[in-house]
C-alpha cells in the first residue's frame, strides 16, 4: 500500500447502516479498527458491538462514525457514541479512533479528530492509556486529563 497524504484522503460521515459506502461493511470496519488499534485494541467482538451501538436505529441519540479512505480502502476511522448524560458527564464518548500504521504521522488522525469535534454539539470524553502515543494528539487539539479512570471488574 502506498502511503497517502492526508490531503488526498476523503472523510465519509456515517450515521446509519445505509450511509456505509457500497465497498465497506461494518464487519470489515471492525476488523480494520481491531488491527489498527494494536497494541491498545479491544477484543474484536467488543469493537463490533461498539459499531453496532453507534448505528443502532433504536437509539434516539445521534451517534456517528467517520471513515477516512483512499481508493475505496479504509485508512482511518472514528466511532463516537453519545452518552445521553449532558451536563454532568461529557455527552460524547470517543469510543475508537485509529489510523492505519503505515499512514500515521501525516496529520490524518488530527484531521479526523477535528472533523469529529465539529460534528459534535457538546463536550467529548475519551479513554487513553498513559503510554499510548496518541495521547499527545489529543492534548494538542485541546483534550485535558481531568480525572483518573478507575474501574471495578466482576
Amino acid at each position: 500500500m502506498t502511503t497517502p497524504q492526508a490531503s488526498e484522503t476523503k472523510l465519509h460521515l456515517i450515521k446509519t447502516y445505509e450511509d456505509f459506502p457500497t465497498w465497506l461493511n461494518p464487519d470489515e470496519l471492525a476488523v480494520f479498527l481491531y488491527e489498527s488499534l494494536k497494541p491498545f485494541e479491544d477484543p474484536l467482538d467488543q469493537v463490533k458491538q461498539g459499531i453496532t451501538d453507534a448505528l443502532s436505529a433504536d437509539s434516539p441519540i445521534s451517534n456517528l462514525i467517520i471513515i477516512a479512505h483512499q481508493d475505496q480502502q479504509v485508512i482511518g476511522a472514528v466511532v463516537m457514541l453519545k452518552t445521553g448524560m449532558k451536563g454532568y458527564i461529557p455527552e460524547n464518548l470517543l469510543l475508537y479512533i485509529a489510523v492505519n500504521p503505515s499512514c500515521r504521522g501525516k496529520g490524518l488522525g488530527k484531521r479526523m479528530l477535528e472533523r469529529t469535534i465539529r460534528e459534535c454539539e457538546s463536550d467529548i470524553k475519551l479513554h487513553v492509556e498513559y503510554e499510548n502515543p496518541a495521547k499527545r494528539l489529543y492534548e494538542r487539539v485541546g483534550f485535558v486529563n481531568k480525572y483518573a479512570d478507575m474501574r471495578y471488574s466482576k
